[in-house]
């Protein structure tokens, strides 16, 4: 005999839109509580394809949808079922919909799906050689035309999409890769006035070595910031850029170990010490004769 839980669940799939909206409702509001998250993973094969049909319907009942996918996916089990039932293709497929009313929550839950590496995959379209990195090039542009100053940006958590896919090789070479010229949009992000969207970009003090496209776009004037955790991201950046080979010669090329002695020794925030600290450890590990120091 069925739950109270378990005919909650099938309502969501019921023909009636009245029951489908009031069923919605309620498991929406059972996923903002720890318990109610708890009581919901229990029927992962059920419940989860429902709530992906209904990201489809009306807004009000698409946003709960959504909303509710979201607190769900915060469950890593959970997310590796999203992502085998193929939530990100549908999320990218819906993101690009005219009529998406619903655009911030999806990405939102991509943000949430990239944590796991199933997700980094699936968004990289890895193993699709005709569509590998499509994923990525949309929200990208999308990114960069959204960018608003007002506080409904629907693509500004996409930086959070950014910083995930970078922590695997794959998603690093896309990135960096020129003929795409993905970095050289996502760059122009730090004149934003979203600290999300800063997040990562790294202002560097000494350009004269750079590339001249990314030495202009970096020497521009601009307002100091000062926030502790861009940094830190920024750093986490380099350092898994220059884990691979090719990354780390283009950083030496750039003078990139003077740069960060030159950011080490003005820093007075501990824990971006510890993360300058690290990017010089990897250096000299890797064969680099210069370091940040005190």
């Amino acid at each position: 005999m069925a739950t109270e839980l378990e005919e909650l669940i099938q309502f969501l799939s019921s023909p009636s839109p009245q029951l489908r909206k009031a069923a919605i409702d309620i498991v929406q509001g059972l996923t903002g509580s720890e318990d109610g998250l708890q009581s919901l993973a229990k029927y992962p094969d059920v419940l989860l394809p429902s709530l992906a049909r209904l990201l489809r319907e009306q807004k009000d009942v698409a946003e709960r949808a959504a909303e509710a996918l979201v607190n769900l996916s915060q469950n890593s089990d959970l997310a590796g079922k999203m992502i085998d039932l193929g939530l990100i293709g549908e999320a990218m497929n819906l993101l690009y919909n005219v009529d998406s009313s619903i655009s911030q929550l999806l990405v939102m839950l991509l943000v949430n799906l990239t944590q796991l590496d199933a997700g980094i995959a699936s968004l990289l379209q890895t193993g699709d050689d005709k569509m590998q990195g499509l994923y990525v090039m949309k929200i990208v542009r999308s990114f960069c035309r959204s960018a608003s100053e007002s506080s409904d940006d629907p693509f500004e958590h996409v930086a959070s999409i950014l910083v995930n896919i970078s922590k695997k090789e794959a998603g690093r070479k896309l990135l960096l890769d020129p003929n795409r010229g993905l970095l050289k949009q996502i760059i122009r992000q730090y004149d934003s006035n979203s600290q999300l969207r800063k997040n990562g970009v790294y202002k560097e003090e000494d350009t004269s070595k750079m590339p001249l496209e990314l030495g202009t776009a970096l020497s521009i004037e601009r307002e100091q910031i000062d926030d502790p955790e861009i940094r830190v991201h920024a750093l986490e950046a380099i350092y898994m850029i220059i884990l691979q080979d090719a990354g780390r010669r283009a950083f030496w090329s750039i003078n990139g170990p003077r740069i960060l002695q030159v950011g080490y020794e003005d820093e007075e925030n501990p824990k971006v010490m510890e993360a300058y600290e690290r990017v010089g450890s990897l250096l000299v590990n890797s064969g680099g004769d210069e370091e940040p120091h005190d």
